[in-house]
């Protein structure tokens, strides 16, 4: 299986901005070397009861490197303050998810795709009455998925029976299990979710949506009426307040408080059994299978 690499490709990407300065170009380099080894060692981690720890073990490793040597340690102040827009932090998470799925579900792959996808949402025609006679003008909306257990889909349109002429031909992937993963989780940023996962689940009424954060930024909302399957708060923790975090934004104020900071990245790791039952949503859908009259009869339900 060929892996997605979202978070090499942010990595590449910043050494090409001009507006990284020389300083922090070096420290990204670093980081690249670093990311490169992270990566062997994913491939490394044993098909077994041991994966999800090993592998988390690794993330957190290699986020804590990332998070504090190099974007608060840096003289200068750009990759601190950009860092939402340079999405460095949030896409380690969508890289990871596929070599994590890869290591418990092995071959996965050879049906689906894994991985971040713009997946099919809704299907419309564009056609007049006037230009009804040439094709149906078939278009579909797709939603970027950060991640997605997805299958490509391919689709023809026509007014011709025979699909003669004027065909149109679409293709899309359809999404399984979609996730979203965000650093820190807002109450905006849920209800877009709730509107996403609405989306999905039309198009395909047994999928799995479920909506991932790291720090958790509002107070919590039932998910029972909506779309969303589950929120799943990876690191079991909230946000580091704004008094804290505004004295981040310099760097004589990074280095004032980095202790602090280094401190609340290890008393709140990501935690393997958030990651576990995110595998267990995944399990479900692979395991699941049509009930059989015998099995219903023998539960009383199905």
């Amino acid at each position: 299986m060929t892996l997605p690499t979202p978070h090499g490709d942010k990595l590449q990407a910043l050494l090409q901005n001009d507006k990284l300065p020389n300083g922090d170009r070096v420290r990204i380099k670093r980081a690249v070397s670093r990311y490169q080894a992270w990566l062997k060692q994913l491939a490394c981690v044993p098909e077994d009861h041991r994966c999800v720890t090993e592998a988390v073990a690794l993330l957190n490793g290699y986020r804590n490197f990332l998070d504090l040597e190099i974007v608060f340690d840096s003289e200068d102040d750009f990759l601190y303050r950009q860092k939402g827009q340079l999405k460095l932090d949030n896409t380690v998470i969508e890289e990871f998810l596929p070599h994590l799925v890869d290591r418990t579900f092995p071959r996965i792959s050879e049906s689906f795709s894994v991985g971040p996808y713009s997946c099919f949402a809704a299907l419309y025609f564009t056609s007049t009455i006037t230009a009804a006679i040439t094709a149906p003008g078939a278009q579909t909306r797709m939603k970027d998925q950060d991640f997605t257990i997805s299958k490509r889909l391919y689709l023809r349109a026509s007014f011709d029976p025979e699909h003669r002429t004027g065909v149109d031909r679409l293709e899309a992937n359809l999404g399984y299990l979609c996730a979203e993963c965000k650093t820190n989780l807002d109450k905006t940023m849920f209800q877009e979710a709730c509107a996403t996962a609405h989306d999905v689940k039309t198009a395909v009424p047994g999928a799995k949506y479920l909506l991932l954060c790291e720090w958790l930024d509002m107070t919590p909302i039932s998910t029972a009426g909506t779309d969303v399957d589950e929120v799943l708060i990876l690191r079991k923790a909230k946000r580091l307040g704004s008094q804290v975090r505004s004295a981040f934004a310099t760097q004589t104020g990074r280095l004032s408080r980095r202790e602090e900071y280094a401190a609340y990245l290890t008393a709140h790791p990501f935690a393997p059994d958030v990651f576990e039952r995110f595998l267990s949503h995944l399990r479900a859908l692979v395991e699941n299978r049509a009930p059989e009259e015998g099995d219903a009869l023998a539960r009383g339900y199905f």
